[in-house]
């Protein structure tokens, strides 16, 4: 059996549950029958930073450019306390549940000491190469490419993993020697040790929330970070937040949120996470184009937050008792 020139065993189907992390980014739209869809596989091809691999595009680092700054709502003394970590070159660990600000923070902070921002979403098939980068075969013959750790050290940025106990084990090998006293990457494959400047900055990111045994953070990794837990902002602020990003004015940001804080006390009814500020946002923004805040709120809310039906329904009974 061949598709399209190629062994079909060179490309493997596995089937895995979304992460919740993916899951909470999206607006939920349920329908009762799957349209078909196209599985498209073919070679390894290299497009500019792009490396497309069987089919599957992965995009290894995302360069923010700061034009405008990120708008960020301050909980506590986190950006001062992020920014004594940057000048005196420690490296920072935010653990906190989906939506509630992390991956915002790091770029408001980027924008506020104006660095060059290189995010990376980890997963479970991201290894040290794609970190560090690796060397490409083309027209013009073999090179190597830097990975977005690499740039980030080269230009005095700051490399964000977000999610990174997602990441394969190998990862820490490199990022210890960045995250203590020396502050070093080795890049075996051309024989190079990187000093990092003063301006260098490693940020991690993850969710403790639905974390286990095989995919935790080791103490030897966890110590050489100075630690910010976040969570949920308070309600005022949270009504500030949605409010601003929603586009919305301030008392339809005040309804949602204190739809949300009604669905968060029902953490306990089979959902893996309560609703984020994020899809409270969604949410929002689709009730203040004009789409009817029942129907938002279970594409928004209700859906993206379970797939058991039952669940669903007890959360639109929620819904219905703030916008009924």
């Amino acid at each position: 059996m061949r598709a399209n020139g190629c062994s079909a065993r060179r490309f493997r189907v596995r089937c895995k549950a979304i992460p919740w992390s993916v899951i909470t980014r999206l607006t939920s739209i349920k329908f009762a029958r799957r349209a078909p869809c196209q599985v498209v596989a073919g070679p390894r091809s290299v497009a500019g930073n792009c490396i497309v691999r069987a089919g599957h595009a992965m995009n290894p680092s995302h360069v923010s450019a700061h034009l405008d700054e990120p708008f960020y709502q301050p909980q506590d003394n986190e950006p001062a306390l992020f920014e004594q970590a940057w000048r005196h070159g420690m490296p920072v660990l935010i653990k906190g549940p989906t939506g509630c600000g992390k991956t915002r923070f790091v770029q408001h902070m980027a924008h506020r000491l104006k660095l060059p921002l290189y995010t990376v979403a980890c997963h479970d098939d991201l290894s040290a190469a794609d970190l560090v980068g690796r060397h490409l075969i083309g027209a013009q013959g073999t090179w190597w490419q830097d990975g977005p750790l690499t740039r980030a050290v080269r230009e005095g940025g700051i490399c964000y993993l977000d999610e990174v106990v997602e990441a394969r084990q190998d990862t820490a090998v490199v990022l210890h020697p960045l995250a203590d006293d020396r502050r070093q990457l080795y890049l075996e494959r051309t024989g190079e040790v990187l000093q990092a400047p003063p301006s260098f900055m490693l940020v991690v990111s993850y969710n403790p929330g639905y974390q286990n045994l095989l995919k935790g953070m080791k103490p030897s990794t966890r110590q050489r970070f100075v630690a910010m837990r976040f969570g949920y902002p308070a309600v005022a602020d949270e009504e500030r937040i949605v409010a601003r990003e929603a586009g919305v004015n301030l008392d339809l940001a005040a309804q949602v949120v204190r739809l949300g804080q009604a669905l968060r006390r029902l953490d306990q009814h089979d959902l893996e996470e309560v609703a984020s500020t994020r899809l409270l946002i969604f949410a929002a923004r689709m009730i203040g184009s004009g789409v009817d805040p029942r129907q938002a709120c279970l594409a928004c809310l209700a859906e993206p937050l379970s797939d058991d039906p039952q669940t669903v329904a007890a959360l639109m009974d929620v819904v219905d008792v703030h916008f009924g």
